[in-house]
């Protein structure tokens, strides 16, 4: 029997440079940034005080008895859900829930919640621990809470594969679309990570960039012979995936098909990339959509703007592409809206299928001094217009090394 094929009818974000898809994908093709110097109190603390911070109130969404329920990474989550079901036109009281499900990628979890719960008893010597600690910041809360609101009662997963999480989580869930197990899966992934001691343990790894005293939302480089590292950002983004026959059949927007998926793991070190582990999943993408690498029209790169991965990411592209590499744009959107961890993979896949439908690709900000070794066109400093794009690709590496890569396509008769 042939696979069932995996039409993507919403998309929700609530994100650092805007809390729809539309408003987005309309700064970065403008190429503003949303990172800037963070207004914590704990920021004079700080050795990199920068971040790319969302514009959310969590009290405009949620009364306050059901606030004490969530932390804030789940308050990201369900909102975007939320944006991704209404743009889908999709009306849980009408589906089979158990023909449905959830599948959320998280790389911190619950951060605010366990940072409020060591301060309470370490720092304040208190003993009185927020009791609703657990269940607000456990790594699953986010994909029960959504199986809570939509009443959806097929499979509530959670992956967490650190900066690939949510790749892994919209990748999965079209397996479960395409093998017939579900008709209706809520992808994405929601990260919150800017704490004190989220910050502070990112700090101690030496990889967070330095703030540009010039312009700090110019901090985040990717591919420039000035990157100085990565900068970390919050928010959430969710796609709604269905089976395309039923979504065709209720005469839903489908904004493009995901048609492939490929997962792999380094197995050389923690936290370097490497060369083979980030072409395998490439490949591994190409072979499940059936394309040869020619056929692929834009890539939405990992682009941390570390030392070690872009040069690596380079080499992979390099490696899988041949000489399409040069000829096919390829740009880091994290240069504005900053790395989301486990929420970066669903991020930057929406923006993908957003560039296709618009016929843009956002540029990589900053990048007016290249790394030699980076020499592939990465639409450095200004959106590039008019694009044919039939199919787009987006690429997630993670520390731990796993490797996830999606692939959507134009909808088209196949």
């Amino acid at each position: 029997m042939m696979p069932h094929r995996v039409a993507i009818t919403g998309l929700g974000v609530i994100a650092p440079l805007g809390n729809s898809a539309d408003d987005l994908f309309e700064n970065l093709a403008a190429g503003r940034s949303g990172i800037k110097r963070l207004q914590s109190p704990f920021a004079a603390r700080l050795l990199s005080p920068i971040g790319a911070a969302v514009d959310f109130d969590g009290n405009a969404h949620f009364p306050p008895a059901r606030l004490r329920l969530l932390d804030r990474v789940s308050q990201l989550a369900l909102v975007a859900t939320a944006r991704a079901v209404a743009d889908a036109g999709l009306d849980f009281a009408n589906e089979h829930g158990e023909r449905c499900g959830v599948c959320v990628g998280t790389g911190m979890g619950g951060a605010a919640t366990t940072d409020e719960g060591y301060h309470t008893i370490y720092a304040q010597q208190s003993d009185r621990v927020n009791p609703y600690s657990v269940i607000a910041a456990m790594s699953n809360a986010s994909a029960s809470w959504i199986g809570i609101e939509y009443r959806i009662s097929g499979p509530n997963l959670t992956y967490s594969t650190a900066c690939s999480s949510s790749a892994v989580a919209i990748g999965e869930a079209g397996r479960r679309i395409q093998s017939g197990d579900a008709d209706v899966m809520l992808a994405g992934g929601a990260e919150a990570p800017l704490t004190f001691g989220v910050l502070r343990a990112w700090e101690a790894m030496r990889i967070l960039a330095t703030e540009d005293t010039q312009d700090a939302s110019a901090s985040c480089r990717p591919f420039a012979r000035t990157r100085t590292g990565l900068v970390l950002g919050e928010g959430a983004a969710f796609v709604v995936l269905e089976e395309h026959s039923r979504a065709v059949a209720r005469g839903a927007r489908i904004h493009a098909e995901l048609i492939g998926y490929g997962l792999t793991s380094d197995v050389a070190h923690i936290t370097r990339p490497t060369v083979n582990g980030q072409a395998s999943a490439m490949r591994a993408a190409l072979d499940s959509a059936g394309l040869n690498p020619g056929a692929i029209d834009y890539v939405n790169a990992h682009g941390t703007g570390t030392q070690q991965n872009d040069i690596i990411e380079t080499s992979a592209l390099k490696a899988v592409f041949g000489g399409h590499a040069y000829a096919m744009p390829v740009s880091s959107t994290k240069s504005m809206h900053g790395h989301l961890l486990g929420a970066a993979g669903a991020l930057e896949f929406i923006i993908a299928v957003k560039s296709m439908a618009c016929g843009i690709v956002p540029p990589t900000m900053h990048l007016d001094s290249p790394e030699p070794a980076c020499d592939l066109d990465y639409v450095a400093n200004e959106a590039r217009s008019g694009v044919v794009m039939r199919n787009v690709m987006s690429s997630s590496f993670a520390f731990g090394g796993a490797n996830a890569v999606l692939i959507a396509s134009r909808e088209a008769s196949r």
